[in-house]
């Protein structure tokens, strides 16, 4: 059997089949309930438990740990599959699977010498604890954005962390991160209070009722409407030492390990959107080479107007799997194809154009399809709405251009993240 996350990795071992097929088998009840969850504007919770009971929550997280043992590859084509089923699930599953980066990076980055002495216990323990909970069916919401920005990163943490007996205790504010209200755990990123640089953010594993939490007013999205993105306040919560990575620089040491994109599996958001785009695209195919002209009797699809069309987002549809593709050469072939600074610079490029591209694959098949399908609750309706996301959740083309070309002459990296004050 083709899995639809093959359309996307066309090579798979037989043991990323065998995890293709577990992602293969929620994809009908994902499908089934997107009208409906878009509609609502709510996360179907049911579906934590689909991907709890197929073991999807520990997709990512090494057999040693509990977990499947799949890499960026299996995410990736999970993504993509779920993508192109429920793109709220898909968004909501892919930043759940962005926590296991924060187990998996410091065990990297004590295997490569970086933490000695008394921090590799400390770092080893928390690493293990998020791999070990997600393994075993905790659903993770990654909380590091934002509405604080800084001219010099392109993530500001201003949520703050002060030390208290036996522990710490957070105040702040996410304004975005999946799964509010829906997911067992948070996973906070925020900055030790006296802080002026990025060697002092820290992690903290927050209890979703834990006191002093509370989801934000949901907001009325344009798309990926279900994914429950509307972020969480956070008022003097108290956090145990030991459910928190507070070594300074252990943030900025465990991303040195990261292959390129971001924390080492962000392409893995731009397949959600190539997933979607791609179910765009067949359902527009289908309904324009099906449906004909009632005076000919021939299909909508071969006029020149549609034909110049479905040439133009053909193209967009492969642009995107050519730069999504390379990416993930780039972040898993082995030995390494270029160096990490050459790799970095590459995604910052190809993940603006890759949610530029899914758009267009989205607006054509609107024009092409005309009034019969430019209804709220239709796949290309709501595939034009989620796209659209694409363009503000990743970021634009134009932003990775601009820092791409900062790169090439300035021959600098990009800081991810800066600690400010509010």
């Amino acid at each position: 059997m083709t899995m639809t996350g093959q359309r996307l990795v066309e090579t798979m071992t037989e043991a990323e089949r065998d995890r293709a097929r577990r992602v293969e088998s929620v994809l009908p009840a994902l499908r089934e309930a997107a009208a409906g969850a878009d509609e609502a504007a709510d996360f179907p919770v049911r579906h934590v438990e689909l991907l709890r009971e197929a073991g999807l929550l520990g997709l990512v997280v090494p057999a040693e740990h509990g977990g499947l043992g799949g890499g960026l590859r299996d995410l990736a084509a999970a993504t993509y599959a779920m993508g192109s089923a429920c793109p709220s699930t898909a968004l909501a599953f892919f930043f759940h699977n962005t926590s296991a980066s924060r187990g998996l990076l410091p065990l990297e980055a004590i295997e490569a010498g970086l933490f000695t002495g008394d921090e590799v216990p400390v770092v080893r323990a928390f690493a293990e604890k998020v791999l070990t909970r997600m393994a075993g069916g905790t659903w993770m919401a990654n909380f590091a954005s934002e509405e604080v920005k800084s001219s010099g990163a392109n993530i500001a943490i201003a949520t703050t962390a002060r030390a208290a007996d036996g522990g710490w205790v957070l105040s702040g504010t996410k304004s975005f991160g999946c799964a509010t209200g829906v997911a067992d755990t948070y996973l906070v990123t925020a900055r030790l209070e006296d802080a002026e640089t990025a060697d002092g953010l820290a992690l903290f594993l927050v209890p979703r009722t834990a006191a002093g939490v509370k989801s934000r007013d949901p907001w009325n999205g344009l798309g990926m409407r279900a994914s429950a993105n509307h972020g969480i306040t956070l008022t003097d919560v108290f956090v145990p030492a030991d459910e928190a990575l507070t070594v300074p620089g252990a943030f900025v040491r465990m991303l040195r390990m990261s292959r390129g994109s971001f924390v080492g599996n962000q392409l893995a958001i731009s397949a959600v959107y190539l997933g979607a785009a791609q179910r765009v695209y067949d359902v527009a195919l289908d309904r324009l080479t099906n449906k004909t002209f009632a005076d000919s009797g021939r299909p909508v699809a071969s006029s020149p107007m549609h034909q110049v069309i479905i040439g133009d987002m053909t193209e967009r549809l492969e642009t995107a799997y050519l730069w999504i593709r390379r990416q993930l050469d780039l972040e898993t072939g082995e030995p390494p194809l270029l160096p990490k600074p050459e790799v970095y610079r590459q995604w910052r490029i190809a993940k603006g154009d890759i949610a530029e591209a899914c758009f267009q694959v989205a607006l054509g098949a609107f024009k092409a399809c005309g009034t019969s399908a430019a209804t709220m609750d239709g796949v290309i309706g709501r595939g034009l709405r989620d796209l659209a996301m694409g363009l503000v959740m990743t970021f634009p083309a134009e932003r990775g251009r601009l820092e791409a070309a900062q790169l090439i002459t300035t021959d600098r990296e990009n800081e991810l993240f800066a600690s400010v004050r509010s």
